[in-house]
């Protein structure tokens, strides 16, 4: 900290005026009174800067002063980020509650990560080499299922002087030297980095991997591509937050990344609470020994929802710079975009749509745009791939911050209140949703499952339309009044509905499945339509179908076949042409 740089002139909550050196730049984190609050620089004019405070500011009076710190608004990156909760600005939760207790003290400061630990070095490069950004010079075993890569910093090129030997270090000792045209410059573990700008890299590349979530309406019918992004709109109650903690869950990322930004405290309880008892399902270990949760509660200043979210994202780079593929959830961006038109109101900006600020749309573009699968400087290949949920009030998806975002993600996940009122979870419409990446993911789908995985959701996707126009009808002339040819498509539908889309997150069977059973349960369902569409046609009635056993079975399979007894899907599909055969017999 140094010598107080301006004083203060104006306060309006969260959002502070000063006027005095011309030392401090745009972004710069600063120290707010005698007590340290934690500001950021936002606003230049002049000798005055206007400067957002992520704290309370009660108490702040005109005169107090202001100290500069040399450094815009970072965060900590080394081994230790894996398995911590952190708030907005990156302060342990866990370290200040031992402290403080269960709530964080005004300009309360700690270390986001521990220098006292030491973490096992292994030297990945030789003396002597040339080194640049990015390039791996050794590892660190930071969880049993993540390995810390220690990467040369930005801005540095030059050649390895010295390596430390395989040993244990704490992140700020320096592990090598390295010489460049400015000088020797020491490496360590740690380095802080900038959060608004986004982590370089060597190349961007073609996005051709689905994001496995292992929920059968987001994996086969709307997919995410490792490195894509998605927005999952919703009203109060539809299930967003589940959603993403299903998808935080099951994922087949390596990391993940979850932002709790201005969300309700009891909602983040349930995940702070939830997610260290988590096993992971592929490695069977812990899920926090691949998670970092960012919790910022509704009861927190609004200003460090800004900041939690750059903080999210640049954590996710950093992983992505290593070659993992990082999943971000971000719940929920519309209490991010409430704490821009509330800062935007203090400082008297002219509103656009809704009281929102105009620079609302940049916003939320920059930051979804740091999605990607890249090549890293390594060589590696890595990705950040972006879910946010966004809160829309009364549903409504036609409010700014839901048709903003729907500019910049490729994947709409619209929840559905009359599907949640009936209990059908995951409530997203399928009339209403969409990907964007179906192209980019045919290829995998039949390479992984040997199955023609386009055809089969395409003729499902036609089935819950047609039944979307046929339920028009059917509220004013009623079923019955359908020829059974479209009461056949009106059962397939059924099935769909009952035994794929909807998914059951609390059975221990349901609560996620792989590709090549979601492929193997709706190849079944619509073997059933292909069956029952040639008996109707032989002269069998719809009744006579819907009374047949397997269907029963079928609405049961996703409960009752393990992922690891797909030979039972089979036997079904035996089961199901025994008793057709047996119907067709009679109508022949």
């Amino acid at each position: 900290m140094t010598d107080a740089a301006a004083v203060i002139t104006w306060i309006n909550g969260p959002v502070i005026r000063a006027r005095g050196s011309s030392q401090i730049a745009m972004g710069d984190m600063v120290g707010v009174s005698d007590q340290n609050l934690i500001g950021e620089v936002i606003g230049l004019h002049d000798n005055e800067m206007t400067i957002q405070v992520f704290e309370e500011t009660s108490g702040l009076t005109p005169g107090m002063p202001v100290f500069g710190t040399g450094l815009p608004l970072s965060v900590e990156l080394a081994p230790g980020l894996i398995g911590s909760i952190f708030d907005g600005i990156q302060r342990p939760l866990p370290v200040i509650e031992q402290i403080t207790g269960s709530f964080i003290g005004r300009g309360f400061g700690v270390t986001p990560l521990d220098r006292k630990t030491r973490w096992s070095f292994t030297p990945q490069m030789e003396i002597g080499k040339k080194v640049t950004e990015g390039v791996v010079i050794g590892t660190v075993p930071e969880t049993g299922m993540i390995t810390h890569k220690i990467m040369i910093p930005r801005g540095i090129t030059g050649t390895l002087t010295w390596v430390a030997p395989a040993g244990e270090c704490t992140i700020d000792e320096v592990i090598a030297r390295v010489e460049t045209e400015q000088g020797e410059e020491p490496i360590t573990m740690l380095r802080r980095c900038p959060v608004r700008i986004a982590r370089s890299f060597k190349n961007r590349k073609e996005k051709n991997e689905p994001l496995l979530t292992g929920q059968r309406v987001l994996d086969t019918f709307f997919p995410l591509v490792k490195g894509g992004s998605a927005i999952i709109p919703g009203g109060f109650g539809t299930g967003k937050t589940i959603t993403q903690h299903q998808i935080a869950k099951w994922s087949d990322a390596d990391v993940v990344v979850y932002i709790g930004c201005g969300e309700r405290g009891n909602e983040m309880t349930e995940v702070l609470q939830e997610f260290p008892s988590l096993i992971d399902p592929r490695s069977k270990r812990p899920l926090m020994e691949r998670t970092i949760l960012i919790a910022n509660t509704s009861n927190m200043q609004v200003a460090a929802r800004d900041a939690s979210v750059y903080t999210g994202i640049t954590i996710a780079e950093y992983y992505r710079d290593m070659g993992y593929h990082v999943a971000l959830m971000a719940d929920s961006t519309s209490r991010w975009a409430e704490a821009m038109r509330e800062i935007s109101g203090r400082l008297e900006e002219m509103p656009a749509q809704e009281g929102y600020p105009a620079y609302l749309s940049s916003r939320l573009a920059e930051f979804y745009e740091r999605a990607g699968l890249v090549e890293t400087f390594n060589g590696d290949t890595g990705s950040v791939s972006i879910i946010g949920a966004v809160s829309p009030p009364g549903g409504d998806f036609s409010e700014p911050v839901t048709q903003q975002t729907r500019q910049y993600t490729r994947v709409f996940w619209g929840l559905d209140k009359s599907l949640a009122s009936a209990r059908h979870f995951p409530s997203v419409n399928w009339l209403t949703s969409y990907s964007e990446y179906l192209d980019n993911v045919t290829e995998w789908w039949h390479t992984q499952t040997q199955m023609p995985w386009r055809e089969l959701r395409a003729k499902a996707m036609q089935i819950l339309n047609e039944e979307g126009h046929l339920d028009q009808i059917v509220k004013l002339v009623g079923p019955d009044a359908l020829p059974d040819e479209q009461r056949v498509t009106l059962e397939t539908a059924r099935l769909l509905r009952e035994a794929f889309l909807q998914q059951n997150a609390m059975d221990e069977i349901d609560t996620y499945s792989t590709p090549i059973k979601q492929i193997k349960m709706l190849d079944l369902i619509l073997h059933f339509q292909a069956r029952a569409e040639a008996v109707v046609l032989q002269g069998a009635i719809i009744s006579a179908i819907q009374q047949l056993p397997i269907i029963n079975s079928l609405i049961r399979m996703k409960s009752t076949v393990p992922n690891e007894e797909l030979e039972r899907l089979d036997e079904m599909r035996k089961s199901l042409d025994d008793q057709f055969d047996q119907l067709e017999s009679v109508y022949r």
